[in-house]
């Protein structure tokens, strides 16, 4: 998302790079920079004038102007400010001490209202909660369908009354039979419009009144750019929203609804939506946007996503097996959907501190190739993932007929899964000082 913001605020950091000392003059060029980075985001424009007015009288400060590395003063309060800007730290959920809690989502037609209620209704799954996805939107084709479809997909139940009922009687009737059932979140997935209109606010704002909700989000799609701020405003105006959902930062947009939507309502934006799958969502966390937009990357979420994927119980038998030297085909294939689980790998590396999102935008990441790894292992024998030596020419031609690949591509996954096992047997080798083996801890993806 911020591909082009972040190469052009390193262009501009730069400016103060060559310099041992900086001047007023010096840092009022180099602010002008960064000022046009964050204009051609689609930043709203006041709060870019506020943003390089903080960031300027900061910079002419006696630290900054005498500092040995004022460059790296400089970037140290760009990323604070940007920090602030984006609302300082995370903004979580809040619970209602008497469940239900109701989470009611509001937004244009189209931003990803129902799939991203199913999201975080998943995502609160996980974490031992009962959610209830209820269908308020009664005019779009196919609204009540669709949320079944998302609600299957996870696991959770729907509540609906057809689209003869009004959204107010659906979400008052949703409360009481959350109450009987035991569902302890309820997420209320409302109708949207094609742009912002009486008839739809008066209708959310009597969902509103109804069933007094715990939190209002608005889902907003962030390729909208400055729309994105009007129509954060509009409906800040009239339902007092409570935070946001930031949708599509995967994609190719400027960024700029991110920096300014906190800002401009005085609202959170409590999680951001990063892909299609129901897991492609993040709770949103200020200060590693900003170290993703300054190319620090995001070491903490890199993290999560591992413990995420990770089964202790798998990696103990896989500890076992490598010990013993009995890893087969099954673990490898075991280790890559481990690693596909986490997200995509041009995700994962711009999440590594020092590469820069626009630094990927010419690399050539082959996503499928994780798709033709598991094809080639699915279309083995079982006792030929078990014993790899006995698949000869023969077999090799079958399984890449079978896997829809080419047998230079079954003998390059069967070099590498050799050469991975003769690793494994040296290292399985190593004894400590005593003379007794070393216990191996293996990280995830095998280190």
């Amino acid at each position: 998302m911020f591909d082009s913001l972040a190469d052009k605020l390193a262009n501009a950091f730069k400016k103060f790079k060559n310099k041992g000392k900086l001047t007023e003059a010096d840092v009022k060029e180099g602010m002008r920079e960064i000022k046009l980075a964050l204009l051609e985001a689609d930043v709203n424009f006041k709060v870019v004038r506020e943003f390089v007015k903080t960031v300027s009288e900061r910079a002419v400060g006696a630290d900054v102007l005498e500092s040995l590395v004022p460059a790296q003063q400089i970037v140290k309060i760009v990323n604070e400010e940007l920090i602030a800007l984006m609302g300082g730290s995370q903004a979580k959920l809040d619970i209602a001490s008497k469940p239900p809690t109701v989470i009611m989502m509001v937004g244009l037609q189209g931003s990803g209202k129902t799939t991203h209620s199913a999201k975080i209704a998943s995502m609160y799954k996980k974490q031992g909660k009962r959610p209830l996805l209820v269908a308020c939107d009664i005019y779009r084709p196919a609204a009540i369908k669709q949320l079944e479809v998302v609600g299957e997909q996870i696991g959770v139940p729907v509540f609906s009354m057809g689209a003869d009922v009004s959204p107010v009687e659906i979400a008052k009737n949703a409360l009481i039979h959350a109450n009987k059932h035991g569902h302890d979140m309820v997420f209320i997935d409302t109708a949207g419009r094609l742009h912002v209109d009486e008839v739809l606010m008066t209708e959310l704002s009597n969902i509103k009144e109804a069933v007094s909700p715990t939190e209002i989000l608005l889902v907003i799609d962030a390729m909208l750019g400055q729309d994105a701020v009007n129509v954060a405003e509009s409906f800040n105006n009239l339902l007092d929203i409570t935070g946001v959902v930031l949708t599509k930062l995967d994609g190719d947009t400027r960024g700029g609804a991110a920096l300014s939507v906190r800002h401009v309502t005085g609202k959170p934006i409590k999680f951001v939506g990063i892909g299609e799958k129901m897991d492609a969502l993040e709770p949103f966390h200020p200060d590693r946007m900003a170290s993703r937009i300054l190319g620090m990357g995001d070491v903490l979420t890199l993290i999560e996503k591992a413990q995420q994927s990770f089964d202790e119980k798998k990696a103990e038998e896989l500890e076992k097996k490598l010990r013993e030297s009995t890893f087969d085909l099954n673990d490898f294939l075991d280790q890559f959907r481990q690693m596909r689980d986490m997200g995509s790998m041009e995700q994962l590396i711009g999440m590594i501190p020092g590469v820069k999102p626009g630094a990927l935008k010419d690399a050539q990441i082959d996503e499928k190739a994780l798709s033709r790894t598991e094809a080639i292992i699915l279309s083995m024998t079982q006792k030929e993932r078990e014993k790899p030596a006995i698949i000869n020419a023969s077999r090799r031609k079958r399984i890449a007929a079978g896997s829809g690949t080419s047998v230079e591509e079954v003998n390059k996954l069967l070099r590498q899964f050799e050469q991975m096992n003769k690793m494994i047997k040296q290292f399985g080798g190593l004894t400590n000082a005593r003379g007794k083996r070393r216990r191996m801890k293996m990280p995830f993806g095998l280190g």
